[in-house]
């Protein structure tokens, strides 16, 4: 088994849940946010949707790799969350299925210019970028749709408003 192999599962299984949170997202909301400096709802919704599939090519990538300029994307309505959150999903894979032990292992770089921002394996910014960063965002948007009185799925358990094992 490649050392992918385990990642890959990690984010099929993930898939779930947040389809499962992204699914909720209400679409007469989407410039809501809950103070000046934080996303709208509507940004952080299409973040979570495509943070799999954009980190995966960017690590994926050849090292060292350039930093890229994060915009947040325009979102007109709630609808095109799930599609984007598959396209994320189907790139991401396709792009991390090609990836041997050598790739997974080897030392990744970016750069800021000539500034070297980070250098650790693709496995662990893997992790780190393409997983727990896409699970925090995941815990902010439960946050916002609690705040907008949206019930929230079970994620890892029973939620206020879901027990799967009830």
């Amino acid at each position: 088994m490649a050392l992918i192999d385990g990642m890959l599962q990690e984010l099929e299984q993930e898939t779930k849940t947040t389809r499962r949170l992204l699914e909720r997202v209400p679409d007469n909301r989407l410039a809501w946010k809950p103070h000046e400096k934080a996303r709208t709802l509507g940004e952080l919704a299409m973040h979570v949707a495509m943070v799999p599939g954009g980190v995966a090519q960017l690590i994926a990538s050849p090292s060292p790799a350039q930093a890229p300029e994060f915009t947040d994307p325009t979102l007109k309505s709630a609808a095109e969350l799930i599609p984007a959150l598959d396209q994320s999903i189907a790139t991401a894979a396709k792009t991390l299925a090609g990836m041997d032990d050598a790739a997974f292992m080897a030392t990744w770089r970016l750069m800021r210019g000539d500034r070297e921002l980070v250098a650790v394996p693709r496995g662990a910014m893997l992790r780190s970028v393409m997983l727990n960063h896409w699970y925090h965002h995941r815990g902010q948007l439960t946050a916002y749709l609690r705040e907008l009185d949206v019930p929230i799925p079970s994620i890892y358990g029973p939620s206020a408003d879901e027990n799967p094992f009830g």
